[in-house]
């Protein structure tokens, strides 16, 4: 079958609302690592009602956030935005500046110099957080070096009590060389250990990793497979379905144990 020819009318329908645009989202360092895990989470409210608030403006997204709690850090992140349907709100008690989403719009558009924002810069509110894709952040070895993913680690019941008083002790070998061997995978914990002593039972142990400068190693004599914290690597990680392992299931290996935290004690 042959494809039907594009009308002009369809193209520029096309062109208009997939365009894109840089913007800027200035936050803390703890929700920059929780969007670089889960992705944007919109606002319940602001301004033109719940979104995701971005500016085109450098400037503007680095007076956020106001104020930061103690010990916590300003990040900046640079993101590419398909707005779409766009609808321009350029005064105080513009009929849709709360419900321009329920009239079809994906981004609501304050334009600079209207009265609206103080600094008279312009900004501008995503309905949907999947048109927002992440192209930089700044200060990323401070994220890398906070975010943290939930796994988990497969052991005896009596190896999991030692680990939750004392905490984890690294292997001294193992696919990837020393360190602690864990998953984000469950089901891949609960096969281990593979032998299970007489009179032992097995139980999974539920954990946050903070996991660092992560080097992916995804096929077998990979040149750093054995060295990766030698190069200042935090984590080595072992992608699903590369071959390595027999399951297909995901592996990492953390070399400092301080970077584990125990949550739950789990059985299979």
């Amino acid at each position: 079958a042959f494809e039907q020819p594009v009308s002009k009318r369809q193209r520029r329908h096309d062109e208009k609302y997939n365009q894109s645009y840089i913007m800027y989202h200035s936050t803390s360092l703890s929700n920059a690592c929780q969007i670089m895990i889960i992705g944007f989470t919109p606002s319940t409210g602001g301004m033109l009602g719940p979104g995701v608030y971005l500016s085109k403006s450098y400037t503007k997204a680095c007076a956020y956030p106001k104020s930061l709690p103690p010990g916590e850090e300003q990040v900046i992140i640079k993101a590419r935005v398909r707005v779409g349907k766009v609808k321009r709100i350029d005064y105080q008690g513009h009929p849709l500046q709360y419900s321009w989403h329920k009239k079809g719009y994906d981004t609501a558009w304050v334009p600079p110099n209207c009265g609206m924002v103080p600094s008279g810069l312009e900004e501008d509110c995503v309905w949907d957080p999947k048109r927002i894709e992440i192209l930089n952040i700044s200060n990323m070895d401070a994220v890398l070096r906070t975010l943290s993913y939930t796994m988990y680690h497969g052991t005896t019941l009596s190896n999991a009590r030692q680990i939750v008083r004392n905490g984890f002790i690294p292997s001294s070998g193992g696919m990837l060389g020393p360190g602690v061997y864990v998953s984000r995978s469950f089901q891949k914990a609960c096969a281990y250990p593979q032998v299970l002593p007489p009179g032992e039972e097995r139980v999974v142990l539920k954990i946050r990793v903070r996991v660092g400068k992560v080097k992916r190693i995804d096929y077998n004599g990979h040149p750093l497979q054995y060295t990766w914290h030698q190069h200042g690597y935090d984590t080595a990680w072992v992608p699903p379905m590369c071959g390595m392992v027999p399951s297909g299931l995901e592996e990492d290996c953390l070399w400092d144990p301080k970077r584990i935290e125990v949550l739950a004690v789990l059985d299979k």
